[in-house]
């Protein structure tokens, strides 16, 4: 961000007062902050001093700050870090922000800037000879589609050619601005192609239709309005129910369900015992093996029997 300073104390007035109506407006934005919180209006207080007189000097900081019981340096600090804030004295009949973002580059913007020097100043942030003029270079202003694009106060002035935008800007040198239509200045309507709507070029209609021997009569074709559109079943399967045959009776589903579900259909301690591992399995305990007794059953675990030990 480059550094952002007050201007030249030769150009600072000696003074900042708002109008009657700003300063009612001003109360009342004040009074919409809770108790303690009042210096969060410092933005929008701001910003309608700057509408006010065009940019921001350093009485007009001091005023705002007397206003919310700021110190200065803290208004200052807003002032100076939002680009939004004209720190220097703008033309009394347009003030030209020039998009040089890169849609706006890659299409024209060096023109755009190129009209500005030549009719304003070859630097930023000057006035021209009787100072109705001014112009900066911007980031991007939100009509890439449109490029290039200037904002001159309020609006937005897109699909630019050097000469087309020469003619805005003389006619806002003369005070004639508020003959020039914002907006596209080729033809197109918004955003939309040049050449017209491409897409969705009819509106859809709706349609109500009824089962008939397996197809489906529309009572309105979208397409060609008064005739019947008849929708068999192979462009639309779901209008199809089940054939006899694949139906089933409520006991036989039932039944199937049972089938799946196997054991977990059963009581909970029935099911979980059966297959279980740990305490809840039955061990079976071997005994004698090597006689050939008969195995006996117990509820515990078996127990690994110890290895002997090799003699020495």
């Amino acid at each position: 961000m480059s550094v952002r300073r007050l201007a030249d104390d030769s150009v600072q007035p000696q003074s900042f007062a708002f109008s009657n109506d700003n300063a009612a407006w001003a109360q009342k934005r004040i009074a919409l902050y809770p108790a303690g919180r009042q210096q969060s209006a410092v933005i929008p207080l701001l910003m309608r001093a700057q509408e006010q007189d065009g940019w921001i000097s350093r009485a007009t900081i001091e005023t705002i700050a007397d206003m919310l019981d700021m110190p200065y340096i803290r208004v200052l600090e807003v002032a100076t870090f939002y680009t939004q804030f004209q720190l220097q004295p703008v033309g009394t009949r347009a003030h030209i922000q020039v998009c040089g973002t890169t849609p706006c580059m890659l299409r024209g913007a060096e023109d755009i800037r190129a009209v500005c020097q030549k009719h304003i100043h070859p630097d930023a942030h000057h006035l021209n000879d009787d100072g109705t003029l001014s112009w900066e270079e911007v980031e991007c202003a939100g009509a890439c589609v449109n490029a290039p694009m200037v904002t001159i106060g309020f609006d937005t002035y897109e699909d630019l050619t050097p000469e087309r935008f020469e003619e805005i800007l003389l006619a806002f040198r003369d005070g004639k601005g508020d003959t020039i239509q914002p907006g596209p200045q080729n033809g197109r309507r918004f955003s939309a192609p040049l050449a017209g709507q491409t897409t969705l070029l009819e509106d859809p209609k709706p349609t109500r239709g009824h089962a008939k021997g397996g197809r489906i009569e529309t009572d309105v074709d979208a397409t060609k309005p008064g005739r019947k559109q008849e929708i068999d079943e192979e462009a639309a399967p779901a209008i199809k129910g089940p054939s006899e045959e694949g139906k089933v009776s409520e006991a036989e589903a039932k039944s199937a369900e049972k089938k799946a579900a196997g054991p977990a259909r059963r009581k909970p301690d029935q099911a979980g015992r059966e297959g279980a591992t740990g305490a809840e399995s039955p061990a079976i305990e071997k005994t004698a093996s090597e006689t050939g007794e008969e195995t006996k059953t117990t509820g515990r675990r078996p127990s690994r029997a110890k290895k002997p030990q090799a003699e020495e």
